[in-house]
């Protein structure tokens, strides 16, 4: 069974940029293969790992939920809409060297997440035993975690940025957590953005305030501004770089 790592946090922490970076360093020492899964309906993980996605499950969605509509059907005469969907699936799933990169996308049309969901679920399940680590980029409300989209969750990592409105929103999520008992053996908060990679006493009472239990602490780095701006991907950065020393102190200490 694969060791699961999600990554929470609400919208601007930083947290795709942490997840991207956690991807390339599992890759690179080896610890692969990994599938990455990008359950944000803001997708973006594929901008921080430098990768092209064509097709993402929202778009599968639309597709199949469109085609019981047309005349004829692009599904094939004797195919299961389940099968055709299963089918489709090689689309969605971006197959680099160390790491695989499935993206849940959003869907454009009314109806429910159900169906596509549903499939996530298959897929990932069926997909996870032929992989060392699965890691997810959540949306701050982890629905897909909630739907037991994973078969299991291993480390949860809530990343915030160096505000108390931040924290608070961490906390938050560590309740939820708590109410769906969810059965992750860690918990765990990051800290990113902080400058010069220091906290203030007041950060510090807040995260003691909400109880968390502080991982690490990510400085600043103006190169993830510079490069974001210009399009790069963020794995491209220099191995200098504070945000990597700090993701790849992340990875020891979450594999311990």
């Amino acid at each position: 069974m694969a060791q699961t790592i999600a990554i929470a946090g609400k919208g601007g922490t930083g947290k795709t940029t942490i997840s991207g970076l956690l991807i390339h360093y599992l890759s690179k020492m080896g610890k692969g293969p990994v599938l990455a899964v990008d359950a944000d309906a803001n997708s973006n993980l594929n901008e921080v790992l430098g990768v092209e996605v064509e097709t993402t499950l929202g778009d599968l969605r639309e597709e199949i939920a469109k085609s019981e509509m047309m005349t004829p059907s692009p599904i094939p005469a004797g195919m299961s809409k389940q099968d055709y969907a299963e089918f489709r699936m090689t689309s969605a799933l971006v197959e680099m060297d160390d790491y695989d990169l499935l993206v849940m996308g959003r869907t454009q049309g009314q109806g429910c997440y159900c169906f596509v969901n549903g499939l996530l679920q298959t897929q990932v399940n069926k997909l996870s035993g032929g992989y060392s680590f699965v890691v997810m980029d959540n949306e701050a409300g982890m629905e897909h975690i909630s739907r037991g989209i994973l078969p299991q969750v291993d480390t949860i990592l809530l990343v915030s940025d160096c505000s108390r409105r931040g924290i608070q929103a961490a906390g938050r999520i560590k309740e939820l957590i708590n109410d769906l008992e969810l059965p992750a053996k860690q918990v765990k908060l990051i800290i990113n953005r902080a400058p010069e990679g220091e906290l203030s006493e007041g950060i510090k009472e807040e995260i003691k305030l909400q109880g968390l239990d502080l991982l690490a602490v990510v400085p600043q780095d103006e190169l993830v501004y510079k490069y974001d701006s210009e399009g790069k991907p963020l794995v491209d950065l220099p191995e200098d770089a504070p945000v990597k020393i700090a993701v790849r102190d992340i990875i020891k200490k979450i594999l311990l």
